[in-house]
């Protein structure tokens, strides 16, 4: 679940709560009790997690691996 961030414009309270995408935007100040509250836009961050992903099955792996046979001519 995503976390949002609020600020009141009434008292410039400032929160984050996790809610579901599909809950609606706070409106009442848990401060206050104004129904003054804003959603900020925010930066969002994730994690490459599980297999397929670059930092899981690729990063420590070398892309050209070089041979090391020897030929020899008698």
């Amino acid at each position: 679940m995503p976390i949002y961030e609020y600020r009141c414009k009434a008292c410039d309270h400032q929160f984050e709560k996790i809610q579901k995408m599909s809950d609606d935007a706070l409106s009442d100040c848990p401060e206050c009790t104004q129904p003054e509250l804003v959603k900020l836009v925010s930066a969002s961050g994730f994690q490459l997690k599980g297999t397929g992903w670059y930092e899981t099955d690729f990063k420590g792996k070398k892309s050209s691996e070089k041979s090391t046979s020897t030929s020899s001519s008698d």
